[in-house]
């Protein structure tokens, strides 16, 4: 199914999001509104908005605050897009020069500190202490997962589990805080809200899990950047650690983490799980956590919100980028 059926029962609030991300781009600072109005454009999939709006669909549809909320959402995604640039010096994302390659180090982290502070005051703006009390604990979360891939940039000491652990705190804590949020702000039970954060947890794992797969059997025009970036930027992703497991010697992951460098190392490594049955293994396991996330949504309301979450699930594992 496509994006945009899978969307439509929450699309017309999805486009008064995209008004009020350009809304955010209306300040008295000709430099600081031209930063905004490039970071927030509409190039993303806007998949955790989304998940807010389908979120708050159950119960009693509060669209003003699910409107701050999904606005808010989508903003913390992108302060975090900006920082992890700046980071990782990485100069294309989504086929565009980054705010890093345009502006430079100390713009892009100014810019994603602006960001996540109209994040906070956006949350603050529902007046609802479960959402703002979610919202501080997801940045320190995603603050942890950054902390945590960058202590062990180029360590090979790194198995499944901690893999997990990572993209927990670096992806999936910004889906649950999604669907959380818009649950609670629709003054849904308890054991409704709790089967929502299941819900985003687990797709936000197989997200990740995905665009990791991505980033070895893409298209630099798909993925809108180079192919092996993660493995040059000395990140172990689940592919790479299946490798490692696969061919425990002569391994181009184990020269590349050694060396730092090389090219050739990164082309053998994406060649080597190109051709062998580890493509599959992780989209099985992305498959798994889909449907771990999927496997309680029968205990909601039946309503077309309900069949969105499932057909997203669906998507996340079939998606190209």
């Amino acid at each position: 199914m496509e994006l945009s059926a899978i969307y439509e029962p929450v699309q017309e609030d999805l486009d008064k999001v995209e008004d009020r991300l350009r809304s955010l781009g209306q300040v008295d600072f000709p430099h600081l509104s031209e930063l905004l109005d490039y970071s927030l454009k509409n190039s993303g999939k806007r998949i955790r908005p989304v998940l807010t709006l389908l979120s708050g669909k159950f119960y009693d549809y509060n669209l003003d605050n699910l409107l701050l909320m999904a606005t808010a959402v989508e903003v913390l995604h992108t302060a975090t897009l900006i920082h992890d640039d700046a980071i990782d010096n990485s100069l294309v994302r989504r086929g565009s020069p980054t705010v890093y390659k345009l502006w430079g180090a100390e713009e892009a982290v100014l810019l994603g500190d602006y960001l996540f502070a109209e994040a906070g005051a956006l949350t603050a703006s529902t007046q609802n202490l479960r959402a703002i009390k979610l919202f501080a604990d997801t940045l320190k979360t995603i603050s942890r997962g950054e902390l945590n891939q960058a202590f062990y940039a180029f360590n090979l000491e790194q198995g499944y589990q901690q893999y997990i652990q990572r993209v927990s705190q670096k992806t999936a804590a910004l889906f649950f805080m999604a669907t959380e949020s818009g649950a609670a702000l629709s003054q849904a039970p308890e054991e409704s809200i709790q089967i929502l954060i299941e819900y985003g947890h687990n797709l936000g794992i197989a997200f990740q899990i995905v665009d990791d797969i991505l980033d070895f059997i893409g298209t630099e025009e798909e993925l809108g950047k180079p192919v092996g970036s993660d493995l040059a930027q000395g990140t172990l992703t689940l592919p790479a650690i299946f490798l490692l497991r696969d061919y425990p010697e002569d391994n181009p992951v184990r020269k590349l983490f050694s060396n730092r460098d090389g090219l050739d190392n990164i082309k053998l490594a994406i060649e080597l799980i190109r051709n062998s049955s580890i493509i599959d293994e992780c989209y099985q396991i992305a498959s798994d956590y889909c449907a771990k996330g999927c496997r309680n949504l029968k205990l909601l309301p039946d309503n077309a919100s309900r069949q969105s979450l499932i057909a997203l699930a669906d998507y996340v594992v079939s998606r190209k980028r």
